[in-house]
């Protein structure tokens, strides 16, 4: 399947299940949700993904991608540590699917369609060009995002002040 070890398949479908989940939580609950099943498998696949990620070298030694596999895995740490400040935690899992969509596009248009990819390669400027578009659509998801969370925060309870 267009030149993928059996690592990269399995590397592609773990990757597809986190990308399903956190649309399905963005969806859904306008943020991906680690409290709820699909938040869950959102960040279990992600870390997954990030860590069969390291054991593909298709283009040599360690590189761009395995940084963004570590990257990704920090965030998530952050986010975890961060668990109890829910803005905080929702801006840092939509950073991490931003980051699942970089590699999704890059080995999308540089392997299909199979024999003639759209794009030579991971340094085309075509990709330069979608993830500004792409980390675009971030600030404005993370914008909305934040503004759903303020508008329903739960009001602090007076019985403390009483």
């Amino acid at each position: 399947m267009s030149g993928l070890t059996t690592l990269g398949l399995i590397h592609t479908v773990i990757s597809l299940v986190a990308v399903g989940a956190g649309v399905v939580g963005l969806a859904r609950d306008k943020r991906i949700d680690p409290g709820n099943r699909a938040g869950q498998t959102y960040v279990v696949m992600t870390i997954l993904t990030c860590l069969t990620g390291f054991g593909i070298f298709q283009h040599g030694g360690f590189g761009k991608p395995h940084a963004l596999g570590v990257l990704t895995l920090l965030v998530l740490a952050a986010a975890w540590a961060l668990r109890s400040r829910v803005v905080v935690q929702t801006v840092l899992l939509s950073l991490t699917f931003f980051f699942h969509m970089i590699p999704a596009f890059t080995e999308t248009l540089t392997r299909l369609p199979a024999g003639a990819p759209l794009l030579a390669d991971a340094e085309a400027p075509e990709l330069k060009a979608i993830t500004g578009v792409l980390f675009l659509l971030l600030v404005i998801g993370v914008t909305l995002q934040v503004r759903h969370l303020n508008q329903h925060r739960k009001p602090a309870s007076n019985a403390a002040a009483a």
